[in-house]
């Protein structure tokens, strides 16, 4: 990715195809009318791209050349934080129309028109084809080819599914036992956290995290060939779990949380996955019998605003010197947002194509999950099955699960339906 690619402040999202009343909700925050409306998704056009913010300028210049091509555009108004005056702007077309369009914007001088061009073609190119593949540790990942099966090995106390690994007497035994059943029933990737993420956990300090996963990942690490996720935020526990024989960084912070950990991703040249993450512990409410949950979490607009930051992220990596290719992306299902929200983020996730990266979701036994059914965490797999299965068809690379033989036999089926 480019320097300046990366300094671009404009955000492309693709409105899926066969999303009619996703594409007329998108129309109407552009303040389009019903009779537009109408006359844009009678067109059953196969690529729609929403463009913000924009230059007024810009936005009304690729509204007449899509035009021109052959294809619709749709321009709205704003104002801006400054007042000033921006726009937000829909291309809906065929994807020989947007060539098209891209061949009369060459030539543009106007700085704005040229990086819009440069995101769109970006866009389209992403739009086309899968992620670079990349190997983490023993294993080649080749995405697109088949869905990667993550076990969850948490080695803490106070799990909100209970694992309780951490209170057996020889619990670092029980963990490579657990480890390698999990392997047995069909794990690509065992992650292993020693801190809980649930709404509402007590967060727990570098040594006692330290002291949980680095026994940990070393014994399994000298008892399976599996590629190892150490699931942290934390700069110094990612770099000795590393050096202790993890493959993967995987946590909750998005380079944000320690401005350290990207540097570390960079230094020792692992995969990493950035998530989506607006958890605060003020907006978690505690239901005994169905667990934790978010309420009140409030969006711009949803997806807009989790794709704005992922890409921030994902750009803080890339500025610390990690590959782009070795970016994995989780968009956070569970963390700072309400049941409603994620179950919209899940429905609407192959939106994030648009980045360019492998996806990564855990939807495991979360509470959302709960109560939609009314279930404790025990009690959802069969609503785990489902999000997983969805989640695939909607463009998950690696699923993060606890119930590894259940879900790998979801990940297969789900996989010869929708990948052929």
């Amino acid at each position: 990715m480019s320097k300046q690619l990366i300094q671009s402040t404009t955000l492309i999202r693709s409105i899926p195809v066969g999303g009619h009343d996703l594409l007329v909700e998108e129309l109407r925050w552009l303040n389009a009318d019903e009779s537009l409306i109408a006359q844009v998704t009678a067109a059953a056009t196969p690529v729609r791209l929403l463009i913000e913010p924009l230059p007024v300028a810009a936005a009304e210049l690729l509204c007449r050349e899509m035009q021109t091509a052959g294809g619709q555009a749709v321009v709205s108004f704003a104002q801006s934080a400054t007042t000033t005056s921006t726009s937000r702007c829909l291309l809906a077309g065929t994807r020989q129309n947007l060539q098209q369009l891209l061949e009369m914007l060459t030539g543009q001088t106007e700085p704005s028109i040229k990086q819009v061009a440069q995101d769109l073609q970006l866009t389209l190119r992403r739009l086309g084809s899968n992620p670079v593949p990349v190997t983490i540790g023993p294993l080649p990942c080749r995405w697109g080819d088949r869905t990667y099966v993550m076990g969850i090995l948490n080695v803490t106390p106070d799990s909100f599914s209970d694992d309780g690994l951490l209170t057996q007497e020889n619990w670092l035994e029980a963990v490579v036992e657990r480890a390698q059943q999990m392997v047995e029933h069909g794990a690509d990737i065992l992650d292993i956290g020693g801190e809980s993420t649930r709404p509402g956990s007590e967060p727990v300090g570098e040594v006692e995290e330290l002291r949980r996963v680095i026994p940990a990942i070393k014994a399994i690490a000298a008892e399976l060939g599996v590629a190892i996720s150490v699931d942290t935020y934390k700069a110094e526990v990612a770099r000795q779990a590393i050096e202790a024989g993890a493959h993967l960084v995987k946590g909750g912070g998005g380079f944000r949380m320690d401005p350290a950990m990207a540097r570390v991703v960079a230094d020792y040249q692992v995969p990493a996955v950035v998530m989506h993450n607006r958890s605060r512990p003020k907006d978690a409410s505690q239901e005994e019998r169905l667990g934790g949950r978010y309420v009140g979490i409030e969006y711009r607009h949803l997806m807009a605003d989790i794709l704005r930051e992922l890409q921030q992220s994902i750009d803080l990596g890339l500025a610390a010197g990690v590959s782009e290719e070795k970016i994995i992306i989780d968009v956070g299902i569970g963390f700072g947002k309400t049941v409603e929200q994620n179950l919209k983020l899940l429905n609407q996730m192959d939106e994030f194509r648009v980045l360019g990266r492998p996806v990564l979701i855990g939807t495991s036994r979360k509470s959302f999950i709960g109560y939609t059914l009314d279930l404790p965490p025990y009690e959802r797999v069969e609503g785990t099955a489902a999000t997983i299965a969805l989640g695939i068809e909607r463009g998950a690379d690696i699923v993060r699960v606890h119930n590894v033989r259940e879900m790998v036999r979801v990940a297969r089926m789900t996989d010869a339906l929708v990948r052929g």
